[in-house]
């Protein structure tokens, strides 16, 4: 495996793959990586002739100063983690790198990306897409992976992707949990001893909606998702969607849609963590 800082030096390898008729795979993320950016790697080597992994915290997608100050960054153990994996490439550019210039570009895909973390964190799928995109025309990937767990953020680069006209498969890969529920997430390195043994209550608060619901409505379900959860000391939820899976837009009815989603952004403990999760209701 091969550990790249300088974007051109990367492309020069790519180039050298695609002239051998390699396909390529890429998996986007900001390190402190665990088992589900391991599944995605795993997944992109089976089925790629080569994988690239970018490494960078972009900058571009925090709106608050202090959660991009204790993103963890852990790049030494990434790479370990990487390689064991199988990749072949790994892309850890400075923001300098991957920014010479301010990117000024300002993308938006009502209603997909304005809803609940577009409402939540605004600029957030902005600098997404701002740096999704680059790593796009970095690596030209013939796919590329991402987790489930983020399911605006699939719906946004999907978005973003049509628009541009980018020649690229997105390959959404499902959701890896810890085994008391707790869905994988660099953040959760954060996480105390205490904030950790509660956690697993958003996912399974989530879980016993799924029987619920078929008795009771779309709002009664809501309603007891989010009292549910917010009984629980050191946890308090930000928004709790019910939304069509494909719009993301706010269901009324169980009828209302074929694919019905919801999505959870819950702050765990006193610093406080912030925490997101899904179920599928069908």
């Amino acid at each position: 495996m091969i550990v790249f800082n300088k974007i051109a030096e990367l492309q020069n390898a790519l180039f050298e793959e695609r002239k051998a008729g390699h396909s390529v795979g890429l998996v986007p993320t900001m390190g402190a990586l665990h088992e589900g950016h391991a599944s995605l790697v795993r997944r992109s080597v089976a089925e790629n002739d080569v994988t690239v992994v970018s490494v960078f915290v972009n900058p571009t997608q925090f709106n608050d100063k202090n959660d991009l100050k204790n993103y963890p960054r852990t790049l030494d153990a990434d790479c370990d983690l990487l390689d064991e994996c199988g990749a072949k490439y790994v892309l850890a550019p400075s923001v300098e790198e991957m920014y010479p210039t301010p990117d000024t570009r300002h993308f938006e895909f009502p209603p997909v990306s304005t809803v609940m973390e577009g409402a939540h964190r605004p600029g957030h799928f902005n600098g997404v897409c701002q740096v999704v995109s680059r790593l796009f025309y970095i690596v030209k990937p013939d796919r590329a992976y991402f987790g489930e767990k983020d399911w605006q953020q699939i719906a946004v680069i999907k978005a973003m992707v049509r628009h541009l006209g980018i020649d690229v498969e997105i390959v959404e890969c499902e959701i890896v949990r810890d085994s008391d529920g707790l869905a994988r997430s660099s953040r959760n390195t954060l996480l105390s001893q205490e904030e950790r043994a509660i956690a697993p209550n958003i996912f399974k608060a989530l879980k016993n909606s799924l029987s619920f619901a078929k008795s009771h409505s779309v709002k009664e379900t809501h309603d007891q998702v989010v009292n549910e959860i917010n009984s629980i000391e050191g946890l308090d939820v930000e928004y709790f969607s019910i939304v069509d899976g494909n719009t993301l837009l706010d269901i009324n009815d169980w009828n209302d849609t074929e694919h019905i989603v919801g999505c959870i952004t819950v702050y765990c403990g006193k610093t406080p963590i912030r925490l997101i999760d899904h179920i599928k209701y069908k």
